[in-house]
This record gives structure tokens, C-alpha cells and sequence, in this order.
């Protein structure tokens, strides 16, 4: 059942996010380290994370930026990868709509990947917590905070270890993002985008810029939405 106080839904948010803080550690150290041997300024590296706080968006940036991309390759890239966060909003939307905006704001900025997998299940076994955004609180900041303690731990290892990133250590962040992919994968919608998405990446990997990448988000996404609304007429349970 739901927990009775703010503070115990706070923790409980905090204790359920738990595996992915371990999960998202590694990529967090990967992170400061590239960025630490990056043109990039320490101080620059870390102000991305506590502004940006999207680790695939900050990935692509610092790749971009080392490659001397022009802004707005850089603007559009980051803005395509992160368009999946416009279905994570919808999804959650209906539990968060009647929050007023001082608490729809923060919730928004907090909401990764991550904090999009515990809070989906969090709703599907309490839809209408009256204390859910107390949960989503808690398991947001403590992302937040996870990701700048090893973002700071990356950048002062990275320049004195320029190697840490090639430890496999980005193994932790395909094994987190398949323990939140692989679940979500029970309707035809969410199989198909993960299909697409995942054919257009090798296909077109070896598309200058990332760009790959960027059309197989936007393919995803495009036969996400497309599979979903189709399905909506007959009835069938939306995704």
C-alpha cells in the first residue's frame, strides 16, 4: 500500500531507486572522464550535468563538441535524443496533472530514464497515491544527486587515469538500460518502436555526427506513435 507520510514516501522513492544508482554510477564516472580529457572545462563538465542532467544528451554533446560540430548539430542532436522524454511525460501526465506547476517544474527537470522506469511501475501498483510526487521526488533527487557525485569523481580521476572509460565500465549502462527497456517491452507499440529503433541504429551506424542514432530515436518514436494510434480504435489497451 502507499506510504502513510511525506518523508516515508520520500524514502521509499529513494530506497526503490537504488539499483539504478548503481547501474548509473559507471556511466557517470565515464562521463567526467571524457569530459575531463575533453576541450571542455572541468567546471563546464560539471555545470552540464547539474543543468542538462541527461546522460545520452551530455554524451552526444561532448562528442559533438570534440569533434568541432557546429551549435546547431549540437542543439539538434540533443534535442532528438531527448524527445523520448515527451512520451515518458505523457505516460506520467495523468498522475502529475493535478500538481501545480511548483511541482510539475522540478518533477519535469528530474525525470531521466530511470526515474521514468520506477515511476511507471509505481503508478501501475498505485494509480492514485495521494502522495506519488512525495515517491517521484524522492527517487528523482537522489538520481540527481548520484549523477554529480560521480560526474565530480570522473573529472578528478579522468585527467589523472585518461584511460578509465576504456575499463568496460560503460558494461553497467548497457545492462541498466536493458533492465529498463526489456520490461516495457509488453505491448506491440513499445516491441515495434524498440524494434525500429534498433535496426535504424546498425544500419546507419556509421553515419558521421552520431546521426544514426538520431534517426533511430526518431524512427522509434514514429512507430511507437503511429502503432498506438492505430490500435486505439479497436479497442485495445493504450500504450
Amino acid at each position: 500500500m502507499p506510504h502513510s507520510t511525506p518523508a516515508s514516501s520520500f524514502a521509499a522513492g529513494v530506497r526503490d531507486t537504488v539499483p539504478m544508482l548503481v547501474g548509473a554510477a559507471p556511466f557517470g564516472v565515464i562521463f567526467g572522464t571524457l569530459a575531463a580529457t575533453s576541450p571542455v572545462s572541468p567546471w563546464q563538465g560539471q555545470l552540464m550535468s547539474l543543468s542538462v542532467f541527461a546522460g545520452s544528451s551530455q554524451f552526444i554533446g561532448i562528442g559533438l563538441i570534440a569533434g568541432h560540430a557546429a551549435m546547431a548539430v549540437i542543439w539538434l542532436a540533443t534535442f532528438i535524443v531527448n524527445l523520448r522524454h515527451m512520451l515518458y511525460s505523457a505516460t506520467l501526465l495523468p498522475h502529475v496533472a493535478h500538481l501545480p506547476l511548483r511541482w510539475r517544474f522540478p518533477l519535469g527537470f528530474l525525470l531521466t530514464d530511470e526515474t521514468f522506469a520506477v515511476m511507471n511501475g509505481y503508478y501501475l501498483r498505485h494509480p492514485r497515491s495521494p502522495l506519488g510526487h512525495w515517491y517521484f521526488l524522492g527517487s528523482g533527487a537522489s538520481m540527481y544527486v548520484n549523477w554529480q557525485l560521480w560526474t565530480i569523481a570522473g573529472l578528478v580521476f579522468g585527467a589523472a587515469f585518461p584511460q578509465l572509460q576504456s575499463l568496460g565500465l560503460d558494461f553497467a549502462m548497457v545492462a541498466t538500460f536493458i533492465a529498463i527497456v526489456v520490461p516495457q517491452l509488453n505491448r506491440l507499440p513499445h516491441f515495434a518502436a524498440a524494434l525500429a529503433a534498433g535496426l535504424f541504429a546498425y544500419v546507419l551506424k556509421d553515419l558521421p555526427y552520431k546521426l544514426g542514432l538520431m534517426a533511430a530515436i526518431l524512427a522509434g518514436v514514429l512507430v511507437g506513435v503511429a502503432l498506438t494510434r492505430l490500435r486505439r480504435p479497436a479497442g485495445a489497451e493504450a500504450a
